[in-house]
């Protein structure tokens, strides 16, 4: 006969004693109404299974408050004991209120507030940067979360070392994010950068030549030589890199194709450059 899933016994801070309760007596899930606390500023609200395990892999810390389905809980015992040892609140709640939790239905049975990362400033990362070869990313005007998370999934698979942020760049890691960079988000480093002639100077300074990816008017990507440390500056859907921006790189890359469509989605774009940049190494 099946076990069925087993809660650690805590005293959580929320106040409700979580036991193990036979399957024939345990009750449903506990219901979340309308004035359950948002996270704060400082925090960021996760879901997805992979998303919420990437923190807890890297800083488990940074988690303050769980909620998860029932059906999770053998997936997560890990996880769930870690709360109990650490005193971190946690509810077992129904899909309603996952949903309401995590504004969308893509919770995949688990929502988590934790701390945000805070980026580092480019001095200190090119300080503590390790010789050989780098790639890095300078985020220009993108917005769109799902791109956003796409991208980070790429420089996690890729082996990027940073995503560099520019001075007044509002981009920060949402939940959609998260859950679309499937981990993605816990692996690259972000790094704020300073005025972009500071920045153009510290990251030369180390031997890095920046490129910016245009779709028109620039070198083919997999005809032109690429140099172990390379910053792709990668532009907004529509507008593109910013003009003088563009003009203040190294490089100008295209990625050539059929002509049936204009340009490849910079998420998907941002793949193809890595992907040739990875291969050269």
């Amino acid at each position: 006969m099946k076990k069925p899933p087993q809660l650690p016994t805590h005293d959580s801070p929320w106040g409700k004693r979580t036991r193990a309760i036979p399957a024939a007596t345990r009750p449903g899930p506990e219901h979340i109404d309308d004035t359950a606390p948002p996270p704060t500023k400082r925090e960021l609200r996760l879901y997805g299974l992979n998303a919420v395990r990437a923190v807890f892999d890297k800083r488990p810390n940074a988690i303050r408050k769980l909620y998860l389905a029932e059906a999770r809980i053998p997936q997560l015992q890990p996880l769930l004991k870690w709360c109990v040892a650490n005193r971190i609140g946690y509810r077992v709640v129904d899909e309603e209120d996952l949903q309401k939790l995590a504004a969308s239905s893509h919770h995949e049975g688990i929502v988590a507030d934790v701390l945000r990362e805070e980026p580092q400033p480019l001095t200190t990362w090119l300080r503590e940067l390790a010789p050989g070869p780098h790639g890095a990313l300078w985020l220009d005007g993108i917005g769109n979360p799902h791109n956003f998370g796409a991208i980070l999934r790429s420089a996690a698979h890729f082996g990027v070392s940073a995503i560099l942020l520019p001075k007044h760049s509002t981009l920060a890691v949402s939940g959609a994010a998260a859950r679309v960079a499937e981990g993605g988000a816990e692996v690259t480093p972000f790094v704020r950068l300073g005025r972009d002639d500071n920045a153009f100077a510290q990251l030369r300074g180390a031997g890095f030549k920046l490129a910016a990816t245009v779709v028109r008017n620039g070198s083919a990507l997999f005809q032109c030589d690429l140099p172990q440390r390379l910053v792709y500056v990668l532009g907004a859907e529509g507008e593109g890199v910013d003009p003088a921006l563009a003009a203040g790189c190294d490089m100008r890359l295209s990625i050539p194709g059929s002509g049936s469509v204009e340009s490849l989605n910079v998420a998907a774009a941002t793949a193809v450059f890595l992907s040739e940049w990875r291969r050269r190494l």
